[in-house]
């Protein structure tokens, strides 16, 4: 079913699409289901003023032709279904209803979802089409995003998942709450998605900024979804997220050959910094049989380059992982890993996570980004995970900016790894000791994988 909407109720957002391309809110909810799954839940029903809590004329017959038109009582249907064989409660939003605005009625279906998913331990996926709230309902309609907020808390804590659905448009509150707070967040390509709709923002604003692709680049949405794709992609989070396990997640086996440990402390630094040798992409290939990735620190950032962050399956069950790649990690890219294990935490889901950095990046922008608090949150993410955290250093350990994604107490190496508190060049700078030295100071620092195990700082090498 498609919406058509009258010309008195035309906004530039109703404009953005094509009336024969806008789904409405079942036939959103129907694509994204496994066959006739799709359940309705009970809607409530709220005793109303005549024209509402503020006695807005015209407000009754506005929602009487919203009805008609759409066959919706409110601007959510509100549900149960399989989605690629995982049950969860969906959302959906009727935009031809008021523009899906959030009103009074509207917080009533959202907080039976979200109290339904809970008690029946279900994991919750928003599929989000909104302008915002109702101005006919004026502040009561706006504190029902604090409902929300609520809701999503609650639900939170209870160790389940939400995965939002971010289409054409998603702006005001309901970006703000459903869309932007869900766990992971998946966008129709060129939904317009922000918290300013096109009526409210700056008359010289760039209109690109409010772009699904703008929210990628911003680290505020994980990825944009083809619709023809989106029942995949939803059905493959919905069982990842949905598998926790207490069990540690084993260390990959080493992918650099059987070359054996370094001689030196040169040789380990050598053998580590080769562009021949298996970076973090290769790593992960091997080590799971499927990964979605998660992108984006949800503060404006993202270091694709520097660390990649997703859930995968190993030997059949999920785990997540954060994986350095062999460049100098900038602070959106701690922020990322942080963000991940936590989720993975709230969620009972081990994490994997590879180290492979010289450093931190340490230029002026990775100051202005606030690198140093990024690593802070990264070591104490790590310290306060309750669920297990395994770490394999693949390649280059580089002092603080390594040791922040490492696993106390179970933290592994490959032979063609080191560790080391500073890098041996910048350790012979600082001592005032001749380049020549470079090498010897390297053997003293003892960075090789056999020396952190000899020193307690590692558990043991992967390998022959």
């Amino acid at each position: 079913m498609t919406e058509r909407i009258p010309e008195t109720e035309r906004t530039p957002e109703t404009e953005r699409i094509p009336e024969t391309e806008r789904l409405s809110a079942r036939a959103v909810a129907d694509a994204i289901a496994d066959d006739a799954t799709f359940a309705e839940l009970p809607a409530l029903i709220r005793d109303s003023k005549p024209d509402g809590p503020l006695g807005w004329p015209g407000y009754d017959a506005l929602r009487a032709r919203a009805a008609e038109r759409t066959g919706e009582q409110e601007s959510v249907v509100c549900g149960t279904a399989r989605v690629g064989g995982t049950r969860a409660v969906l959302i959906a939003f009727e935009f031809g209803f008021l523009g899906g605005s959030l009103g009074e009625r509207t917080g009533d279906r959202l907080e039976a979802a979200y109290t339904y998913a809970r008690e029946h331990r279900l994991p919750v996926v928003p599929l989000v089409a909104t302008g915002g709230s109702r101005m006919q309902e004026g502040m009561l309609a706006l504190t029902q995003l604090q409902r929300v907020a609520r809701q999503s808390a609650l639900t939170r804590k209870a160790g389940l998942a939400q995965v939002a659905v971010v289409r054409d448009p998603t702006t005001g509150g309901g970006w703000a709450t459903l869309g932007a707070g869900a766990d992971v967040v998946l966008a129709l390509p060129g939904a317009q998605v922000g918290f300013a709709g096109s009526r409210v923002r700056p008359a010289d604003a760039d209109p690109a900024a409010y772009t699904a692709e703008a929210q990628v680049a911003a680290g505020a949405v994980d990825a944009v979804v083809r619709p023809e794709e989106l029942r995949e992609t939803l059905g493959r989070w919905l069982r990842l997220l949905a598998c926790p396990s207490g069990t540690p997640a084993p260390p990959p086996d080493p992918l650099g050959g059987d070359a054996g440990l370094p001689a030196t402390g040169w040789d380990a630094v050598r053998r580590a910094r080769s562009s021949r040798r298996p970076r973090a992409a290769a790593y992960l290939d091997a080590y799971f049989s499927d990964r979605a990735a998660i992108s984006g620190d949800r503060c404006g950032g993202t270091d694709p380059d520097g660390m990649l962050c997703g859930f995968g399956t190993h030997e059949g069950r999920t785990v997540a992982y954060a994986a350095q790649t062999g460049t100098a990690t900038r602070p959106a890219g701690y922020r990322t890993a942080a963000r991940l294990i936590r989720l993975a935490d709230r969620l009972g889901i081990p994490v994997l996570t590879l180290v492979d950095t010289p450093g931190a990046a340490n230029d002026a922008a990775a100051e202005r980004q606030g690198a140093g608090a990024a690593i802070a949150d990264l070591f104490g993410a790590v310290a306060g995970a309750r669920t297990p955290v395994t770490t394999l250093v693949i390649g280059e350990g580089g002092s603080g900016g390594a040791l922040a994604l490492a696993a106390p107490g179970n933290t592994w190496a490959t032979p063609d790894s080191y560790f080391s508190v500073i890098a041996p060049e910048l350790a012979a700078a600082i001592l005032k000791r001749p380049p020549r030295e470079v090498e010897a100071t390297a053997d003293q620092l003892r960075i090789r994988p056999q020396d952190l195990v000899e020193l307690g700082v590692i558990r043991g090498t992967v390998g022959p």
